[in-house]
Order: C-alpha cells, then sequence, then structure tokens
C-alpha cells in the first residue's frame, strides 16, 4: 500500500500549466535564522523563473511563523522576492497557515477578500514531492482542480528530498482522511 502511495506522489511531481494563471501561490516551508532553508529557497527561485516570464502575476506567499522559525514563512518569502526584483506590490501575504490545508483554505480567503479575479486560475508552486497532496487538498477547498496549475521545484538538499519521500506519503494519506 505504501508503493502505492508513493507512486500516487511521484506521479504529482511535475509541472502542469492551464491556460495563463492570474495568480501564483507559493506555499511555505522552514526558515531558519539565516533565512529561507534549502527547500523554501527551490520553490522561491522556481517561482522567480516563472514571474520572469509572466512579470503581471500576482503573487501569494503563504506561511506562518514556527516556534523556531525567526519571521513567517510569508515574510521570508517576500523578502526573498523583493530582493530579486518583485515589486512589492505584486505580493500578498498569507501569514496565519501552520498546514498545507491552511495555507489553501487561509490564501484563498485573502484572494476572495481582496476580490482578486481568480477566472484565468491559480499556479501553485512547490517542491514536487508535495504536489500530489496540493491537488487533492485543492479539490476539496475550491471544489475541483479545473484552475489549479502547478509548478514543481525540483528538492536539491538530498537529506531534505529523502526525508520528504519518506513523509509525504504519510502526510498524503492522513490529508486523504482528515483535511476538509
Amino acid at each position: 500500500a505504501i508503493a502505492l502511495v508513493l507512486g500516487v506522489v511521484l506521479a504529482g511531481s511535475h509541472d502542469d500549466i492551464q491556460g495563463e494563471p492570474g495568480v501564483m501561490v507559493i506555499l511555505g516551508c522552514q526558515v531558519k535564522p539565516e533565512g529561507p532553508s534549502m527547500l523554501l529557497q527551490d520553490r522561491l527561485n522556481k517561482a522567480l523563473d516563472y514571474w520572469k516570464e509572466h512579470p503581471d502575476i500576482t503573487i501569494v506567499v503563504s506561511g506562518g511563523q514556527g516556534p523556531d522559525e525567526p519571521v513567517t514563512e510569508a515574510r521570508a518569502m517576500a523578502d526573498y522576492l523583493i530582493q530579486a526584483g518583485v515589486p512589492e506590490d505584486s505580493l500578498m501575504l498569507e501569514e496565519q497557515s501552520h498546514n498545507t490545508s491552511q495555507n489553501l483554505h487561509y490564501t484563498m480567503d485573502c484572494l476572495r477578500e481582496a476580490g482578486t479575479d481568480l477566472s484565468q486560475g491559480v499556479v501553485v508552486v512547490s517542491n514536487g514531492f508535495h504536489l500530489a497532496r496540493v491537488r487533492m487538498i485543492w479539490g476539496r477547498v475550491c471544489g475541483g482542480t479545473y484552475n489549479l496549475s502547478t509548478l514543481a521545484a525540483p528538492s536539491s538538499h538530498m537529506p531534505s528530498r529523502l526525508k520528504m519521500y519518506v513523509r509525504e506519503p504519510l502526510a498524503l494519506v492522513k490529508s486523504f482522511l482528515f483535511d476538509r
């Protein structure tokens, strides 16, 4: 059974762009005292590559602050993107979430409150191993995946990558059962 779930995780690990999404959501990951972790930098660099081709896209950075993090994940991501040239007025910060389900719920709340046009769809950026779970939760949060695109960031930090391929199948099962 675990091999089947791992297969789902691996099958979900790819870029999948539908049309021209008007909003990009970058999901948070650990922030260290010196800044974004390697996994988070991978996500941010993937997002920057896409932004350079689509500079008018609205970007939401999503992630709260864990007990061992110096700032919210959203703030650290925004600072990283601004240093790379993204205009601050292109960014929205969602700073309350502490897991993937909350990332997506709270991000959608922020976008709706801001009156953001979602008709062109949304592209979510995360590490590839995470995207099968993102798609499943998105379907529950937004009533389908018709408007979801994904960008699969690499996972260049080998120890993190190995840990996540063990952890993620278990997280996928937990989310399937409990994240509504």
